[in-house]
């Protein structure tokens, strides 16, 4: 239960202002202090959702009490009372910090509203803070979620390019196999770049049909189509001021590309169903598995948006390449599953580290995080290479 302080150095007073706001405030536990030098002692023990203080008191002022609790405590919430109230008395407890000033006799009512308003404002003040928290909490998951882990030369190669890269502006294509971490890059350029306070729009181009393909990129307008119930915003626009991730670009259709490539060439979107055009300033990152030479020159991919796209080209290659990485990929894996199952982290013993080094990865680092959770459910309780012989079928 939080707790109100009251200071006052008149019973009669404290006594009323305790029978009074008690009935009011029953979800509240209230605690009484003689004199300004124990109010200040009972700060200094615990947090008060709101301190009540009189100003005229011996041993320590109101006013000094409020002074020296706002070093100790800069959130602590302060009425003050005074029988002796004037402006220079009421600006000088605001300037403090005092939240409110009230003179004697007291207008009950108006302390009470006072008080709740106070109550009110701090409840606001702390959901604010623990929000403040949860981001926090939040990014510092999410980032350790992209973080791209190893020492191998082919990744610090890519690290150096990112570094590079995400200062500018310039578009980038990444290539590489499936589940080989191309994501991770993108988020890496765009957590990197000026940008990085800006959204990361992600568009999966290979599971979006390719008749919605143009509404989910760049919205489309009430009735534009058949299921069109409202107006709906597009990924690029979603994206003003921050990054768009087009994953597996080369799925996209041509009619698609083409409007894709107005979009990059003009930093404009029209919404289907639309004449209007939306000014846009949006980064792009595009990824693809395929070999885009080849798509060209099938005509399945226009060579121009691929020049557009890849000023930048970075090529993530597959784990198999990089075997060197997976003793400190399973240690991130292992702590990453710790995490979302609530228990401790599991280890992998040497012989264990070498058993997957000596296999093939045609799934890449995604299949590797799906064979370390396999393994932590089901291996011992230090992950052996007899569970990875047990576990592991290749």
């Amino acid at each position: 239960m939080q707790k109100i302080l009251i200071v006052e150095d008149e019973k009669a007073i404290s006594g009323v202002l305790h029978s009074i706001l008690s009935d009011e405030l029953t979800d509240y536990e209230f605690v009484i202090a003689e004199d300004g030098l124990e109010g200040y002692k009972q700060i200094e023990k615990e947090d008060f959702a709101l301190v009540i203080s009189d100003i005229k008191m011996p041993k320590l002022s109101g006013t000094e009490l409020l002074k020296q609790s706002m070093i100790l405590k800069p959130e602590s919430t302060f009425i003050m009372i005074s029988g002796h109230a004037d402006i220079d008395s009421a600006v000088s407890c605001l300037k403090e910090g005092a939240y409110d000033f009230i003179s004697k006799p007291i207008d009950i009512n108006r302390l009470i509203t006072s008080v709740k308003n106070a109550l009110a404002k701090e409840s606001l003040k702390k959901e604010n803070k623990n929000l403040q928290t949860e981001n926090k909490t939040l990014k510092k998951k999410v980032n350790k979620k992209y973080q791209m882990i190893g020492e191998s030369p082919a990744l610090k190669k890519i690290q150096d390019m990112i570094e590079k890269v995400a200062v500018s502006d310039a578009r980038v294509l990444i290539t590489g196999p499936n589940g080989a971490g191309k994501e991770l890059v993108a988020h890496a350029i765009h957590n990197q770049s000026e940008r990085a306070r800006g959204p990361m729009i992600e568009v999966n181009c290979a599971a979006i049909p390719s008749e919605l393909i143009e509404s989910e990129l760049f919205g489309h307008v009430k009735g534009s189509f058949t299921g069109a119930i409202k107006d709906k915003q597009g990924k690029f626009e979603q994206a003003n001021g921050g990054t768009i991730f087009l994953d597996e670009i080369g799925d996209m259709s041509l009619i698609a590309q083409a409007k894709v490539l107005r979009a990059l060439q003009e930093s404009k979107v029209s919404p289907v169903g639309s004449d209007k055009e939306i000014k846009v300033d949006v980064r792009v990152i595009a990824a693809t598995n395929k070999n885009m030479q080849k798509e060209i020159e099938e005509g399945k991919f226009r060579e121009d948006l691929y020049h557009r796209l890849s000023v930048i080209e970075i090529y993530v290659p597959p784990l198999d390449d990089r075997k060197e990485d997976i003793k400190l990929l399973v240690d991130h894996f292992s702590g990453l599953i710790a995490d979302e199952h609530g228990t401790a982290v599991k280890k992998f013993d040497d012989k264990a580290i070498e058993a997957l080094k000596v296999l093939s990865w045609t799934g890449n680092i995604r299949e590797l995080r799906n064979v370390v959770e396999r393994l932590i459910i089901l291996g011992g309780n230090t992950v052996s290479e007899e569970d990875v012989a047990s576990f592991v079928r290749k």
